[in-house]
């Protein structure tokens, strides 16, 4: 498609550095054309606030802000949940599964506008650029695709804040607090500036630097608890009260960030290829990762959880590398929701300056037998049998260390 073929344009718009300097430059470099900005709102609070007004003053004709907070959590993050996918051990996903959601909406936006291009701010560098555009064309694969980072002479952060002054485009940030952040309703992460450098440790305790938790050191002296029940792998109240889904992730983002729960500083492996280090927060969901897990270690037999392991790698890479809308990861949910017919009862948690320890576990589905486990004396239990079990179990090794010696004589 030419240039000068397209009228209208819709934007994915938050508002922050990036975005906030395309709707200028779509108007300077494709011919004027209609920009339509479109915010999808996974939990960003005050990152919201004033952004019509903005997005109207740099030049867009409208803005829609799709609130996608109960299907963000319910379709992306319980499902991830359920699946234990982990990216690399320690990363819970909180951008990886949020561009899909808001790519779906946005894409359904430009339908409906009869928009001719969809317009992203990513990097050339990034993951989100792939997350976005799969996204995009699984629901409109005839869709123009415009990404100004793979198109235009800017080359940096700084070059960035120039553009946006010489345009007067009001910034919330300045070139000593840069850090590039997303923020949603699970997460918040921090890249680049004095991060860029792995050798330099992240300073929690900076004024401005966090925002979703205190740093370790600063949290309350005393330990607090929380219980979470969860319904066939899904959590449904705190501390005895019934809540809706968001409910319960705010309720627990609160309750974690004031004991510096879910801080990680991770060097991961991007989809592009190389590496990238990265400081996380994220307070409510380290808690229910941790709570589903101890669940599962009551509820699932031995051989179901570790295969289960293996299929959370794999859904923790397909989610991280945007490959949400695929048949794979539709059967890998098929097998997840059949391990969690079980999953149901009650996680008790200690929460003490930015550890989580289990404090109760139970569940109706419990497969745990104090019973067979106890050191006490039992009725249930021939320890005999176990000498047969291992003479079996060790045949092959028995065998092999025999013939071995045949075979040096």
């Amino acid at each position: 498609m030419n240039k000068n073929d397209i009228k209208k344009v819709v934007l994915a718009y938050s508002g922050g550095l990036d975005t906030s300097i395309i709707i200028p430059w779509l108007k300077e470099n494709y011919n004027n054309c209609e920009v339509i900005a479109v915010s999808g709102d996974v939990g960003q609070g005050t990152e919201l606030d004033g952004l019509e007004e903005k997005a109207i003053k740099t030049g867009a004709s409208k803005l829609y802000i799709e609130d996608l907070k109960k299907e963000f959590v319910e379709d992306y993050i319980f499902r991830t949940l359920k699946a234990g996918a982990v990216y690399e051990g320690k990363y819970l996903l909180g951008t990886s599964f949020a561009r899909p959601v808001i790519a779906k909406r946005i894409v359904e936006i430009a339908l409906k506008e009869g928009a001719d291009a969809i317009c992203h701010g990513c990097t050339g560098k990034g993951n989100d650029q792939v997350r976005f555009e799969l996204t995009i064309k699984a629901f409109a694969p005839g869709m123009k695709i415009i990404a100004p980072w793979r198109e235009w002479d800017i080359k940096s952060r700084d070059e960035e804040i120039d553009y946006a002054i010489a345009h007067d485009i009001p910034l919330k940030i300045n070139r000593e607090t840069s850090y590039s952040k997303d923020k949603n309703l699970w997460h918040l992460s921090h890249e680049g500036l004095d991060l860029e450098n792995p050798a330099n440790e992240p300073q929690y305790r900076k004024e401005g630097f966090l925002e979703m938790c205190v740093a370790p050191e600063d949290a309350p002296d005393s330990p607090s608890y929380v219980s979470i029940h969860f319904e066939k792998g899904v959590p449904t109240a705190v501390d005895g009260i019934e809540m809706e889904a968001v409910e319960i992730i705010e309720k627990l983002n609160d309750l974690g960030g004031k004991n510096g729960i879910g801080l990680i500083d991770i060097v991961e492996n991007r989809l592009v290829g190389m590496k990238s280090r990265g400081v996380y927060e994220t307070p409510g969901g380290t808690i229910l990762y941790k709570a589903h897990k101890a669940l599962e270690t009551l509820t699932l037999d031995k051989e179901t959880l570790h295969y289960k392991n293996l299929i959370a790698q794999k859904y923790s890479e397909l989610v991280y590398n945007g490959q949400w809308f695929t048949p794979l990861r539709e059967a890998l949910d098929a097998f997840v929701e059949t391990t969690q017919k079980t999953v149901t009862g009650d996680v008790k948690l200690k929460l003490y300056k930015g550890n989580l320890t289990n404090a109760s576990v139970t569940s109706p589905y419990s497969l745990y037998s104090e019973e067979f486990a106890t050191f006490d004396k039992d009725e249930v239990y021939n320890q005999r049998d176990a000498e047969g079990f291992i003479n079996l179990f060790g045949l092959p090794i028995t065998v092999k260390a025999i013939l071995e010696k045949e075979w040096d004589k």
